[in-house]
């Protein structure tokens, strides 16, 4: 079996998530190596819409991650430029009725005290911020801390930013150890890969990845789908979602949620997410809920009731059941650390989740608290899933749906416009 020179860290999963975790590992010094059983943003990244959000997170461990990454992008963004098409353009969350702009009230005011900026919008002034958004709505809030990047670009530019070595196309199908059991590297279909540290970015797939260390972590898909307009003038200018989206993103529940979350793109499409339910790794497409999903956009924007949606996606998040990713080192096994199971935030969350990770792997003392994300939180809640080959950072990806309804929907939403083009590097 081929043998590989001996590295610092692997890390598996070429997600962003795993990409960030490079990226910041070779800003500390070490030498790195990503391996994924697909190619850069095979799975969940490239699946997604590419939230920055703090506009959905309360106050607590998530918000303070969120706002450490908040930075962390902006920095990113000045060394990235363009390439990752960062739109630091803000967030509306609109309320549908007199309670839900009550409780809206109370969230925000909440989430000041963190340190969010969240700034009220009345009734009359919402059409102000958007045209195109229907007249009867009572009125919001607006976070200009909220901003969008391409995703699939911004793994791929962090992890040729990083300098690291690509293993894609070869899925993990072991760990080694060493003395005392700690994780010595990883062994692929094609060779090993040796590190003292080896780095659990594996997304949906982390508690396979964590099974192969015999631990426990209870990461669970949760589908997802979004839906693309044609290419159409920016007729929405910010991330605008319904409130109740933030009761979606905290429940736990198994069935379907769905509630409307609408913004436009630089080359011209509409996305149109969100929907929410976890039904093992089924990929089957799901009429009912794409025909929930248009129409409720089009109850937010009256505009999409005569766009056509000209394709949809899916994807799995990676949910565990506390809605906190995992993220340090794993004390059950000296030389494995965890960042998986950011469940829809992964994306806004990958800066200050690879920063941290590099300052663990480089010893470096940090005062952000990780101890609400340590790995083995969930020690005796239950069984672990079967393990089997794993590769990365969100596995089961979003390609097109086959037979998705393109004008039979009754309105048009998106996915971001330019993401599909071919990968730098990759």
């Amino acid at each position: 079996m081929l043998k590989r020179t001996p590295y610092d860290v692997v890390v598996v999963g070429a997600g962003v998530v795993g990409a960030a975790c490079a990226y910041y590992a070779a800003r500390a010094g070490l030498k790195a190596a990503v391996v994924d059983r697909g190619p850069v943003a095979g799975g969940t990244t490239g699946a997604g819409e590419g939230n920055l959000l703090v506009s959905d997170k309360e106050p607590g461990p998530e918000l303070d991650l969120a706002l450490l990454s908040t930075r962390l992008w902006h920095d990113l963004a000045e060394e990235l430029g363009d390439r990752v098409e960062y739109e630091p353009k803000g967030g509306l969350v609109v309320a549908t009725g007199a309670a839900g702009l009550d409780l809206l009230h109370g969230f925000a005011a909440k989430q000041r005290t963190a340190g969010v900026q969240a700034v009220p919008v009345a009734a009359d002034e919402l059409r102000t911020l958007e045209p195109h958004l229907a007249e009867d709505l009572p009125g919001g809030y607006l976070y200009p801390q909220d901003a969008q990047v391409q995703p699939a670009l911004a793994a791929a530019h962090l992890l040729r930013a990083s300098g690291a070595d690509r293993y894609l196309g070869e899925a993990v199908t072991g760990l080694l150890r060493g003395p005392g059991g700690a994780v010595t590297g990883v062994r692929t279909e094609r060779g090993t890969l040796a590190a003292p540290a080896v780095v659990n970015a594996a997304g949906t797939w982390g508690g396979e990845l964590a099974a192969l260390a015999g631990v426990r972590l209870p990461v669970l898909p949760r589908r997802g789908f979004v839906l693309v307009t044609e290419p159409l003038p920016r007729i929405v200018r910010h991330k605008v979602y319904a409130a109740d989206y933030v009761a979606d993103v905290a429940s736990g529940s198994a069935d379907l949620q769905s509630s409307a979350v609408v913004e436009g793109t630089p080359a011209g499409p509409v996305l149109i997410g969100a929907s929410r339910e976890r039904v093992g790794f089924d990929r089957t497409l799901a009429p009912e809920v794409l025909h929930r999903l248009a129409a409720q956009a089009a109850a937010l924007f009256p505009v999409l009731r005569t766009v056509q949606v000209q394709r949809c996606y899916r994807g799995f998040r990676p949910y565990l059941p506390d809605h906190l990713p995992a993220i340090g080192r794993d004390a059950r096994v000296p030389g494995l650390y965890h960042a998986c199971g950011h469940e829809g935030a992964g994306i806004g969350l990958a800066p200050a989740t690879g920063l941290l990770i590099s300052r663990q792997l480089a010893g470096v003392e940090s005062e952000f608290d990780l101890a609400p994300f340590r790995p083995e939180r969930f020690v005796g809640a239950g069984r672990g899933r079967e393990c089997g080959a794993v590769g990365a950072g969100g596995r089961g990806g979003w390609g097109a749906v086959p037979g998705c309804p393109a004008a039979t929907a009754p309105a048009g939403t998106g996915v971001r416009g330019s993401v599909w083009r071919p990968l730098p590097g990759c």
